[in-house]
């Protein structure tokens, strides 16, 4: 996804996250405590496989094992919840890994999405457009939600190699390269040549 360019620092290094969200509870299923989980990691089951998880405040720790799959959720005993009230109470709870628990991608250009969010997003010539707060898969691959541009407006990115050639974690950005018409940016010397008098 990336191609390996050498690019001049112009930003500050980005501060890696220290936790990641990897899975959240969608509810109870039954009446015996277990939650339905819906996951955040490529492969479901991985939601699980590096220790215990967290609150998002991390005041609080639990011990999860998978028990089951209902279709995209996973059934799950998390460790002092034994009944549906418990259960049904933890709906809605995010829960976090501690950043450094998990692998580096073996790729290049393979990232977290939370490595990628607070990056700095700019043009080839160095303009910035934003920074990237949240990325969003609506079905047809990743999307970068920029944030902070020039105008307050909320851009949607493709986050695709012809779209965005270099992400450097490193240095806190990514690099846009947009089609024509995909940032909707406009010129401001250009002028409309259909503006003319009208007839």
């Amino acid at each position: 996804m990336t191609e390996q360019r050498d690019l001049s620092p112009s930003n500050p290094a980005a501060e890696p996250p220290a936790r990641i969200c990897v899975a959240a509870v969608a509810g109870a299923h039954g009446v015996k405590g277990l939650v339905r989980l819906k996951p955040f990691t490529e492969v479901p089951e991985d939601c699980v496989a590096y220790g215990p998880l967290s609150s998002a405040d991390g005041s609080r720790t639990y011990a999860v094992k998978l028990m089951g799959q209902v279709k995209a959720m996973l059934l799950a005993r998390m460790e002092g919840v034994t009944d549906r009230n418990q259960a049904e109470a933890l709906r809605g709870t995010r829960l976090y890994v501690d950043r450094a628990a998990l692998p580096e991608p073996e790729a290049d250009d393979e990232f977290y999405h939370a490595d990628l969010i607070g990056l700095s997003a700019m043009l080839q010539d160095g303009t910035v457009l934003g920074r990237v707060q949240a990325v969003y898969d609506f079905g047809a691959g990743d999307t970068l939600e920029l944030t902070g541009t020039a105008d307050g407006n909320t851009l949607l990115v493709p986050f695709t190699q012809a779209i965005v050639p270099k992400v450097d974690i490193a240095n806190g950005r990514l690099i846009v390269d947009p089609p024509k018409g995909l940032l909707d940016i406009a010129d401001p010397n250009s002028k409309d040549q259909d503006g003319g008098s009208e007839t």
